[in-house]
């Protein structure tokens, strides 16, 4: 089923929480929702749930307007942060009290609520723990429990609040897999919210990045990484440093660095900054002709697993930034703390210093001087 929001806006009190937004959600997909605490996600969850209703708009459920319509009218199954498992039920229980509550004239016969409990059991790898109570489960296993629940009602939406925001990493990275697998099986549109960037990027079709009851940003996970559309998904997604620059009749000046930027032609000496992710600078032991680099000094080196982190100061400034090279290319030439080196940034994105809206990034400030 698709989902159409057209100009849903949201408050509560004196907080916009959702500012006109729109968006379609095509049949079938996996759709986050992804964005900083308080950014409106849960909200529009909730008013598509049918459990908030929103000020104005709209939410139209395969071209019809359901935006009045009681949650129970709205075929969504829901999955909660915290599981929402009946304690004094076994599992078995819970996964059927779904159908159990139904009108008599749709609720199906006691085999077969049997048949349809035990094939969502089997569905989630849980069949064998049918009898136990959800005190008696991991934190994984509860959650698989309560998305067999949801499932259980035949939904025509899969809602997901933070589904695994309850769980330790090691888990989470093991049920969003499970959980991509699971939707590839079932092909339910569903939509989740996350403030995760790695689980969004790994599990949704799209991804919908929201700041301050906005949407900034929609898109397959590799459009908004690679693409960003403004400055907050940039910083919002990954770990980036910031030059700080100026603008000037299409051309951007970054410390010694010229940059085109021809979206800017009409731009004069604007200040601006330039993004760039850790792993997008080269470091060379050598400057190179044409004032492609810039001079740094290496301050700290740090093994993460595949990759290794340097931090860099650059020469004169004092301001830090962050590189990331595999660990074979920095075995090639290893480097210590103190060694003089330059780094030389790819794929550079500027954008005017309007409301950058900083997410606490590492900073390298350029001198800006001149174009």
């Amino acid at each position: 089923m698709s989902i159409d929001i057209q100009g849903l806006y949201k408050r509560f009190g004196e907080f916009v929480a959702l500012d006109h937004i729109s968006l379609a959600i095509p049949e079938g997909q996996l759709v986050a929702l992804l964005g900083p605490s308080g950014c409106g996600k849960t909200t529009l969850l909730r008013i598509i749930a049918g459990l908030e209703y929103a000020d104005q708009g709209q939410v139209l459920f395969n071209g019809e307007d359901a935006s009045r319509r009681h949650v129970r009218e709205r075929g969504v199954g829901f999955v909660f942060q915290h599981y929402a498992l009946f304690q004094h039920m076994s599992v078995f229980e819970n996964v059927a009290f779904g159908l159990r509550v139904r009108p008599r004239a749709t609720r199906p016969s006691e085999a077969q609520i049997r048949a349809k409990v035990g094939a969502l059991l089997e569905l989630v790898q849980l069949s064998w723990l049918g009898d136990r109570l959800p005190s008696q489960l991991s934190g994984g296993q509860r959650q698989r429990i309560a998305l067999a629940r949801a499932l259980a009602v035949e939904p025509r939406v899969l809602l997901l609040d933070e589904p695994f925001g309850a769980l330790d990493t090691k888990v989470r990275k093991e049920l969003r897999r499970w959980l991509r697998r699971l939707h590839d099986e079932l092909h339910i549109t569903s939509v989740f919210v996350t403030h995760d960037q790695e689980e969004a990027l790994e599990v949704a079709d799209r991804i919908v990045v929201m700041n301050r009851g906005h949407i900034e940003q929609v898109g397959s996970p590799e459009e908004v990484y690679e693409s960003p559309a403004t400055p907050f998904v940039y910083q919002f997604l990954g770990h980036i440093n910031l030059f700080h620059s100026r603008v000037h009749a299409g051309w951007a000046r970054v410390g010694h660095l010229r940059v085109r930027v021809p979206e800017y032609g009409d731009a004069e000496h604007a200040p601006a900054l330039a993004y760039v992710r850790p792993h997008d600078i080269d470091v060379l032991r050598e400057p190179e002709d044409g004032d492609t680099t810039l001079p740094a000094t290496v301050q700290r080196v740090s093994s993460l697993g595949s990759t290794v982190r340097l931090e860099v100061m650059q020469t004169p400034g004092g301001e830090f930034a962050e590189v990331e090279m595999t660990r074979e290319r920095y075995a090639a030439d290893p480097l210590r703390p103190g060694d003089l080196v330059f780094v030389k940034p790819r794929h550079l994105r500027i954008f005017l210093n309007e409301d950058p809206q900083p997410v606490a990034p590492m900073h390298w400030h350029g001198d800006g001087d001149g174009i």
